[in-house]
């Protein structure tokens, strides 16, 4: 999913699953035209599944960004960013922890 005002530069690879989006849908057609969506500057590469979010977030040129990785900050120029350590919690509707294990 790209996002209408999604700036993206020169030589970037956006696999399957990405989401460049708004960081929220609150405001609907009031926010039509307003910079709501990230830039991705040239030659960076992103990943399966990620999600950068955010019209004031910026993937600095040459960095690339692994899958699944979640984002609604901006990265300097010829950045890694990799998800590590992850956990998944399995909990019930009202918050009550399930399960939690690492991946």
């Amino acid at each position: 999913m790209i996002g209408e005002t999604c700036r993206i530069g020169n030589h970037v690879k956006v696999y399957h699953g990405v989401t460049l989006g708004a960081k929220s849908t609150s405001g609907g057609q009031r926010l039509r035209g307003v910079k709501r969506h990230p830039t991705i500057e040239d030659n960076v590469t992103i990943y399966p599944g990620a999600a950068i979010l955010g019209g004031k977030t910026v993937i600095g040129r040459g960095s690339t960004i692994g899958g699944n990785v979640f984002l609604v900050e901006s990265v300097p120029p010829n950045s890694l960013v990799i998800v590590e350590n992850a956990k998944v919690k399995v909990m019930t509707k009202t918050q009550k922890e399930k399960d939690t294990y690492s991946i």
